[in-house]
């Protein structure tokens, strides 16, 4: 390699040269065209091709004089001009289709940045105030002195190391591309529309996983699923139903009767008859997430880099630390903490929740690479009733998106889905098949004995105390946080833990890896518990809440067989009466009051015990239609957002509009506890900025609103320094005054005095 080769710079801090750099990107490039075998393309030699062209060129602008200054820290005359416009100037020189030059030119020119902002850099910065370019005879703006800066002979070299021939050619500023883009953006109308989405993503992604010194993209293979197959053990029906179906599935069987195992047995024949394809393993709650997470990185074989977790701080760090085409990676601990970042965004299987999957089809920031990643793929979702009617709809527009046009498969699990949803969702998937546990398999799962009791839970916890008294390993669930806590503090036991959504990441973690031990003996807690947690109790007490979420929670209490056999039936006891503040978390009282019907027949036809066979009538008695105001919010949001979906999505184009409108829809705002300020401060001067966010607490809306409205909840401004630590940055969160205990979580109707005073002074 020449010298000139070598000098020329892709970055700095360290030095790293654009040679360097583009042969890492192809690295990645060469691992992605393994990994994604099932990408819905016209003609895959052609599509590849042109993203290692891209790959070759998407950086070739760097080599500009003052950019090179500018990364060497010399003084410059860069005037913060984007160096993806002047690579977009050579690819004109290449022997390709007018159709794949501009193909091309797309995914160079938007590989950083939108195409609204590009636009608006072009008219503000180059055509104003600095005088580098003139106008040509047919009135377009020519790069004349700016392009005598950029060293051809390098160029010429350059792409002669990648058997590219280099003709000279005139070059244009690329504004009538960029404004032709803007006015007429690529969307779901366009033949084009899913390539060039798909094109982009994949370039970002090997320039992104690149840098980030990530160059294997995982996949797959036969061992990780060794332990589907244990000789030791016989399959259900229902699993060995799905190592027989090609396509997407609707999979209904008991809780706990192996429902994760059968949707990963249905992945491994999906894989093995139609090819590699990134799996997206979908839970309802944030809370399931780490629990699901350790349970199949735990069981899958070889490697640590098989099971990822995707949450949006961590995608949300990703795309910032890539917004700009100049940043330092000095910092071994930033480099540490990017490349384990990376590590989980690349692994073949992600759990996350269905928000992880919807931004991309609300088209945020970096989206292009969302809906690359699961082009080709396999979705699982767990509990697919478990949404509220908006949710829902979302669900249903991203799965019709990804089976119309990415070639995604679907596995949809429950225990129990009502007919109307099954129709909303058999629309979505279009093709598919339904998989059902056998009866032999529903006569022998007789668990549970439900009982309705009068009252209020809170008014009966003499009753809980006794059969912890007696030995009995009890889960108490509650419907909200407050109660939790005064039902954890009032009951007495060696080994207790309380779960809710008002823990920080930290403390949640811990709590969850706790009940992994069968010593706890006392679990309360709310909806949190509800989904994937893997424990198994002797006896439940909870208060009212609609069946569908009530089965969920029976499905905790005698879960694991002894000796292939379950233990007589477990007590499942449910009290009749909501506190007031109930009607905040289960809006719908008729849904209450039909469950509590359905429990008491129940009672009346067999003493109780649950014939779990039978557990669809009775979800089809409590929902047997949609509900009035449930069905005009699914209509509403269905429409509006598949409109959207196929009418302005596009790839380079970030509408700041359709960002506000997904985060409107979480009723929830993070918090710093006042008392975790200092670890907080300690974590970012550190730049852990992922453990710092983990500090902070969820709250609602609605609360958040009360609470900053009482100086209860202030936004704080702090200075911190920028990451290569040569300025310093203006740092804004919202701090709350609650109390915050490791044990008892955020106590909102108990005020951290010391520091409000401490504040107020």
């Amino acid at each position: 390699m020449t010298k000139i080769i070598q000098e020329v710079l892709a970055k700095s801090e360290p030095p790293v040269s654009l040679k360097h750099h583009v042969d890492d990107c192809l690295r990645v490039y060469e691992s992605l065209r393994k990994a994604f075998k099932r990408l819905p393309v016209r003609d895959s030699v052609r599509f590849w091709e042109l993203i290692r062209l891209g790959i070759i060129f998407h950086d070739l602008g760097k080599s500009h004089s003052e950019f090179q200054k500018m990364l060497s820290g010399k003084r410059h005359n860069w005037y913060n001009q984007r160096h993806e416009l002047f690579s977009v100037s050579f690819i004109d020189q290449l022997e390709l289709s007018e159709e794949d030059k501009v193909f091309l030119k797309l995914i160079v020119a938007g590989h950083h940045k939108d195409f609204n902002f590009l636009f608006d850099h072009i008219q503000h910065s180059y055509k104003s105030g600095n005088d580098i370019f003139s106008y040509g005879e047919d009135g377009k703006l020519e790069w004349i002195d700016e392009m005598q800066k950029i060293n051809l002979q390098f160029i010429r070299l350059f792409l002669s190391e990648y058997n590219v021939d280099f003709k000279p050619s005139s070059h244009l500023l690329p504004i009538e591309l960029i404004n032709e883009y803007t006015r007429n953006p690529i969307n779901a109308a366009k033949i084009n529309f899913r390539e060039l989405l798909l094109a982009a993503g994949a370039l970002k992604q090997c320039d992104h996983s690149a840098s980030a010194g990530v160059f294997k993209v995982n996949t797959l293979e036969e061992l990780h699923f060794n332990f589907l197959y244990d000789p030791k053990w016989s399959p259900y029906f229902h699993q060995q139903s799905v190592l027989h179906t090609d396509g997407s599935i609707v999979l209904t069987a008991p809780t706990g009767s192996g429902k994760t195992e059968a949707s990963l047995m249905w992945l491994h024949n999906q894989i093995k008859r139609n090819g590699q394809g990134r799996t997206f393993y979908i839970l309802p709650f944030t809370a399931s997430i780490n629990a699901m997470f350790e349970r199949l990185n735990g069981k899958m074989e070889g490697n640590n880099e098989i099971v990822g977790v995707l949450h949006g701080k961590l995608s949300e760090y990703i795309e910032s630390r890539f917004g700009e085409e100049t940043y330092s990676l000095q910092n071994e601990k930033l480099k540490r903490e990017l490349k384990e970042s990376f590590r989980a965004l690349v692994t073949p299987l992600k759990v996350a929740t269905p928000f992880q999957l919807l931004k991309s089809i609300f088209g945020l920031k970096g989206f292009e690479k969302g809906i690359f990643e699961m082009s080709g793929g396999y979705f699982i979702f767990d509990e697919i009733h478990a949404y509220d009617p908006e949710i829902t709809a979302q669900i249903k527009v991203l799965i019709e998106f990804a089976t119309k046009f990415f070639n995604v498969k679907v596995c949809l699990m429950t225990a129990t889905l009502p007919l109307y949803l099954k129709r909303e969702f058999a629309d979505a998937i279009g093709s598919f098949e339904e998989i059902s546990a056998d009866d032999e398999l529903y006569k022998s799962f007789i668990r549970h004995r439900v009982k309705v009791a009068e009252g209020l839970l809170s008014e009966h916890l003499d009753l809980i105390q006794q059969r912890l008294d007696a030995g009995e390993r009890v889960l108490v669930v509650t419907n909200t946080v407050e109660e939790s806590q005064n039902v954890y503090l009032k009951l007495a036991t060696k080994e207790k833990v309380l779960l809710h959504g008002k823990f920080n990441g930290v403390d949640r973690n811990e709590k969850e890896s706790k009940l992994k031990s069968d010593k706890v003996r006392l679990l309360v807690g709310t909806q949190a518990i509800e989904v994937s947690l893997d424990i198994d109790y002797d006896v439940l007490f909870t208060e009212p809440a609609p069946l569908d979420a009530l089965l969920q929670r029976f499905g905790r209490i005698n879960r694991h067989r002894v000796n292939g056999q379950y233990r007589s039936p477990c007590d499942c006891i449910v009290f009749s009466e909501r506190n007031d503040v109930d009607k905040f978390i289960y809006k719908n009282g008729e849904i209450i009051g039909r469950t509590l019907d359905a429990l008491k027949n129940i009672e009346l036809k067999n003493s109780g015990v649950i014939a779990e066979n039978e557990l669809q009538d009775y979800i089809d008695q409590v929902y047997y239609k949609w509900f009035e105001k449930d069905k005009e919010d699914f209509d509403r949001v269905y429409n509006h957002l598949k409109a959207d979906v196929m009418e302005n999505l596009a790839p380079f184009i970030y509408d700041s509009h359709r960002e506000d409108e997904f985060e409107q829809q979480f009723d929830g705002i993070k918090v710093l506890p006042v008392s975790l300020k200092q670890d907080y401060f300690r974590f970012l001067t550190n730049k852990d900025f992922i453990k710092a966010e983990s500090l902070k607490v969820s709250i609602s809306k609605n609360r958040f609103a009360q609470l900053i409205s009482r100086m209860e909840i202030r936004r704080e401004n702090s200075t911190i320094a920028s990451l290569d630590n040569v300025s310093v940055v203006n740092h804004s969160y919202y701090m709350i005054y609650k109390k915050y205990d490791r044990e008892l979580g955020l106590q909102l109707y108990i005020s951290d005095n010391e520091e409000v005073n401490e504040c107020i002074i």
